[in-house]
């Protein structure tokens, strides 16, 4: 089996852990952020309606994997097609909703982590509507002034993420086809806020699962134009296990940017073979430096390997 070779690289201190926040999947959503009723197949109203992004209008024709995860997240951006395709998704895949907790508890430890580590500014590829939780909330719970660009072609996401960052100057949100290595790095809110020649934390956080054709290439030509000292750290929807694959991969054949491919292992390992994967290396999404006395969600089946690495 395919494993990027590894060097021995000291941990980043661990930071304090912040308040209230959850790291497991299947915490009480009070504590992942979500308000009652937020979570699809649960009962009860939003407990405080102010707190959440107003919704989008519904008239889109296709689904959007941003505006599906926003939806299992418990998020607002997105529509009535979206969330039906998310629903469809609950009842043929059982645990997806509490997989894409997990996925998202992994991107706020890997950010710590990078945090830690002196990272302090962030490219995100695909990001989807970053709400619930996403780099920038992470960044300002650790009461740091990392900068951070997100980016995603969906240009309804975008715009939802760019009303949400306007009162942020240290984020920006760029509508930007993440495949153009070119376009995205000279986009204004990435070329204007962050600065190339120093340390950035590429994240791609099950994003690369909708590039179908070379996702290790794509990743080695953003890592090619990176400081040394940079980082990479990936989430990638599993194709090792058929039983929900086979089911996923038919219902998103209605995303409107194309149907995503879900990965092995060994095609995991290889998109990060370029770079030094601190420990546990390739994992599965939860079981990456779970918090302390907080034990990985029980999901059956598992949904994303998930590592970080940093460029040599």
């Amino acid at each position: 089996m395919l494993e990027p070779p590894r060097r021995h690289r000291p941990d980043a201190p661990a930071p304090a852990t912040p308040g209230g926040l959850a790291e497991r999947g299947v915490q009480p959503r009070t504590t992942l952020g979500l308000p009652p009723g937020a979570v699809p197949g649960q009962a009860g109203p939003p407990t405080d309606e102010a707190t959440r992004p107003p919704a989008l209008p519904e008239e889109f024709e296709r689904p959007s994997s941003a505006r599906v995860y926003d939806y299992l997240l418990g998020g607002a951006a997105h529509g009535a097609v979206d969330r039906r395709l998310g629903e469809e998704l609950t009842r043929v895949a059982g645990d997806v909703v509490t997989l894409a907790r997990e996925n998202r508890a992994f991107l706020r430890r890997a950010v710590r982590f990078l945090l830690a580590a002196g990272v302090d500014q962030f490219l995100d590829l695909g990001s989807g509507v970053p709400t619930m939780g996403n780099v920038h909330e992470v960044v300002a719970r650790s009461r740091s002034t990392a900068r951070v660009a997100y980016t995603d072609v969906d240009s309804i996401a975008a715009t939802h993420g760019q009303t949400l960052l306007a009162g942020v100057p240290t984020a920006s949100y760029s509508t930007v086809d993440v495949t153009d290595v070119d376009a995205v790095l000279a986009a204004p809110g990435v070329a204007g806020l962050l600065e190339l020649d120093r340390p950035v934390g590429l994240l791609a956080f099950s994003v690369l699962q909708h590039v179908r054709d070379d996702a290790a290439g794509l990743v080695g030509r953003y890592v090619a134009r990176l400081a040394p000292g940079s980082a990479v750290a990936l989430s990638h929807f599993t194709a090792d296990d058929r039983r929900v694959t086979d089911h996923v991969e038919r219902l998103t054949a209605r995303y409107a940017h194309g149907r995503p491919r879900p990965r092995t292992r060994d095609e995991v390992a290889a998109i990060v073979a370029g770079t030094d994967l601190v420990d546990p290396g390739l994992a599965w999404a939860g079981e990456w430096r779970p918090e302390a006395g907080r034990p990985p969600a029980a999901t059956d089946p598992r949904g994303h390997w998930a590592a970080v690495g940093f460029v040599r």
